[in-house]
């Protein structure tokens, strides 16, 4: 498998997107790779502004005694019915559950439990520069017995 196609299956980006960074990392791998995602926080941040009209509902209970509503937008009902979108509602229930943020800014700021080296934000993001759309998490509820 050639390098484009490895780094475009490693960050959903598009082939054109792969090569150029390629030839801007002058063909490192791992350079090419940090060159997307930084190129996609910044595509992200300008979605930022975009309204988000459709979405999912992800509940989540953990074992029986805490319990997760989350309210997920995005822009098009392509992407929220989309897998990557699903994984990432389910996976933001998850943190919900475990962290138990005061806040959607509290929730945001906090590690990711899978990954201490990065947010939360850095993880939504992420499916935004993947996805192509803005991602906002609208509300959340957590209850606990």
């Amino acid at each position: 498998m050639n390098s484009v196609q490895k780094l475009r299956e490693a960050t959903g980006a598009g082939i054109m997107d792969c090569k150029r960074a390629l030839d801007d990392a002058k063909g490192d791998f791992d350079g090419a790779l940090k060159l997307i995602q930084e190129r996609g926080f910044v595509k992200a941040a300008k979605r930022a502004d975009r309204a988000t009209g459709a979405g999912v509902l992800e509940s989540y209970i953990h074992q029986g005694r805490v319990g997760v509503l989350l309210d997920l937008r995005s822009e098009t009902d392509f992407v929220a019915n989309s897998e990557p979108f699903r994984a990432l509602a389910h996976e933001l229930a998850m943190q919900i559950a475990a962290m138990n943020p005061g806040s959607i800014d509290g929730l945001l700021a906090q590690p990711y439990i899978k990954d201490a080296g990065a947010t939360v934000s850095e993880l939504v993001k992420g499916a935004m520069a993947k996805l192509g759309e803005n991602i906002r998490i609208e509300r959340f509820t957590r209850y606990e017995l």
